[in-house]
């Protein structure tokens, strides 16, 4: 069996630390349960996971320690399209009328009420020291630009930041500093994974889908978000895959059709996909985990 503690170095060679980053994808971020499904029965653990806007969804429950069944059901109820029904009435008037109503800094068309409330019944009061598999998540930071890793506090406000979509929902403000969508800053954060010391680095990456039509704001926010968050992830992904320190394996589910934001109804599929891609890339993981390291 592949998983299991790190050997000392008196009794063999030492167990290469595998990552898993889950970049962001909404509902295509499921896929990361079908490679979890392939590597619990391949006996491979995973010691340390990632997670980006969607894909912080996906990576905070499984290492709160739920199983695949578990994680898909929450995730399932918590991404529905009543998260995005209800306008931000002052921060929309905030911003046509700055001065009269007092524009902060942030915005949101949409109230993030509907999704607090359904990040709390997920989270409450759990926070990162309770995970069973060391987390990161990743978010924006608003006024610099740069990348903020999260690895304590509350894991609900980490994935509340993390998938703050600009233009949708307001940025979340965690020890002073207001953070917004990961994948603003890296949409495949392979380099925390990098930073963290991992050895073998499982990616999966998705390109954002694009809205049908684009009949209203929120629409033409998706479209925005995709166009950018689609040409970010190409880039650094190719960026890191040149100059990486560790073994880097893309795990790129291959959909026959549009998986989008609320697609709820699609994860039993997304799911199978994920496990389909992970089993294409099995030899090569299984290489790279048994190559012996001085």
């Amino acid at each position: 069996m592949r998983s299991g503690t790190i050997s000392s170095a008196s009794s063999g060679p030492r167990r290469k630390r595998v990552a898993l980053v889950i970049g962001s994808g909404s509902v295509q971020c499921a896929a990361a349960l079908g490679m979890w499904k392939v590597l619990q029965r391949e006996g491979i653990g995973i010691d340390l996971l990632v997670g980006c806007s969607g894909g912080s969804l996906y990576a905070s429950v499984m290492a709160l320690g739920n199983d695949v069944g578990t994680c898909e059901r929450l995730t399932r109820e918590l991404w529905t399209p009543a998260l995005t029904t209800q306008r931000d009435l002052p921060s929309l008037l905030a911003a046509v009328m700055p001065r009269l109503f007092k524009f902060d800094g942030s915005f949101g068309m949409v109230s993030d009420r509907p999704l607090m409330k359904a990040l709390d019944r997920l989270y409450g009061d759990r926070r990162f020291e309770d995970a069973a598999i060391p987390l990161r998540i990743v978010a924006t930071d608003l006024h610099s630009g740069r990348m903020a890793t999260l690895s304590q506090g509350r894991v609900r406000d980490a994935v509340r930041a993390s998938i703050a979509i600009p233009y949708i929902w307001k940025p979340w403000q965690i020890d002073g500093r207001w953070l917004l969508d990961g994948c603003v800053s890296d949409p495949l954060p392979v380099d925390v994974a990098i930073r963290e010391s991992a050895d073998v680095i499982l990616a999966m990456g998705f390109e954002s889908p694009y809205p049908k039509t684009i009949r209203s704001a929120t629409r033409y926010a998706f479209q925005v978000n995709s166009v950018y968050t689609n040409n970010l992830l190409r880039a650094n992904y190719a960026f890191h895959n040149l100059a990486h320190h560790a073994e880097i394996i893309p795990v790129l589910p291959n959909f026959d059709r549009p998986i989008r934001l609320f697609d709820t109804h699609e994860i039993p599929y997304v799911i199978e996909e994920g496990a389909r891609a992970t089993e294409a890339q099995l030899g090569h993981l299984i290489r790279a985990l048994e190559s012996v390291d001085a």
